[in-house]
């Protein structure tokens, strides 16, 4: 082949250098013009139309499903079906993100004029602001790079890095604009595990009705001792309207073990943690799983608005529904 592993992994390193340099220049340039394009796109009352040829087409393609997927109504145009009749999809409320590392690609100049007639804005992502894109843009978004980490400087490398990076750029100012939640990202993305982490509340998998164990303040640790055995490991303890008041757990269990053979009499207000780790059932199931994780928990009672016990969540559940962080 050639070359060795120490040269192989010379030129990684390197590819990664040039482009997280192109990055850092990237960030100074995020100014007025970035600014405009948000509130550009903020006020727009139908789509963003993103279009670019070759690499900039597959950039772009990427910068639209982002968009679409944090809240802005987004979709691609291939600009050589643009002028074959797609340019159909491009109505008078959109706005237009062209990209084009020249700022001279034929087949998105020949769409200027449609747009015009039109009367859409356009955002023009170029490396020139002298292009013809770049001045007949209403913003120019400065996509420019020193060098490509391509030894030839032929394929696109550290530009296209850099134009997805603007474009994630947006969608997150966008995102943060509209105040888009997760709650709102997960209406977007309700398959899989993604829609299970974000959209699963802690009620859709807790313990509930006949599996969920309690006892009272003044039973002995015999009843506690039953409710563990029976309902998986933990029995919360209530007062007679249903106001939590601690918790033991297996761990409690095992140090009273330690201490005391006769252990069935003993009240369980003397094992009891007063001071219990819980969870309200309309939390998403994610923080129930950051919070056991947290304190090295596998279960935790659950309270409703009231502050009443209606359940318990055990961490087991969580992870085999795919519940992580």
């Amino acid at each position: 082949m050639g070359m060795n592993n120490d040269e192989i992994i010379r030129i990684g390193k390197k590819v990664i250098a040039i482009e997280r340099k192109e990055l850092a220049a990237l960030e100074q340039r995020i100014d007025e013009n970035f600014a405009r394009a948000v509130r550009l796109i903020l006020e727009c009352k139908g789509r963003v139309i993103v279009t670019g040829m070759g690499k900039s087409g597959a950039i772009g393609r990427k910068i639209s499903s982002t968009l679409a997927s944090t809240g802005t109504a987004s979709a691609f145009l291939h600009p050589a079906e643009g002028v074959h009749g797609d340019l159909g999809m491009v109505h008078k409320d959109d706005v237009i993100i062209a990209i084009s590392k020249s700022g001279e690609t034929s087949e998105l100049i020949h769409l200027l004029p449609s747009f015009r007639r039109l009367d859409v804005p356009v955002i023009a992502m170029t490396s020139s602001k002298q292009s013809t894109l770049a001045r007949y843009a209403k913003v120019w978004l400065d996509i420019s790079v020193e060098e490509e980490a391509c030894p030839n400087d032929l394929a696109p490398t550290a530009s296209t890095t850099v134009t997805l990076a603007m474009g994630d750029a947006l969608a997150v100012a966008l995102l943060d604009a509209r105040g888009f939640s997760a709650e709102d990202f997960a209406l977007l993305h309700p398959g899989g595990s993604l829609g299970k982490k974000l959209l699963m509340r802690v009620a859709d998998l807790m313990e509930s009705g006949d599996n969920l164990p309690y006892c009272f303040p003044e039973d002995r640790m015999q009843k506690a001792i039953m409710e563990m055995a029976h309902k998986r490991g933990i029995c919360p303890v209530v007062d007679h309207d249903f106001h939590l008041v601690g918790v033991i757990t297996t761990g409690d269990l095992n140090r009273l073990i330690e201490k005391t053979e006769h252990i069935f009499n003993i009240p369980v207000t003397e094992v009891m943690n007063p001071q219990p780790k819980f969870i309200h059932q309309d939390d998403l199931a994610t923080i129930a799983y950051k919070e056991m994780e947290k304190f090295r928990i596998i279960a935790m009672p659950v309270l409703d608005t009231r502050e009443k016990l209606v359940g318990v969540i055990h961490l087991h559940d969580l992870m085999q529904e795919g519940i992580t962080v």
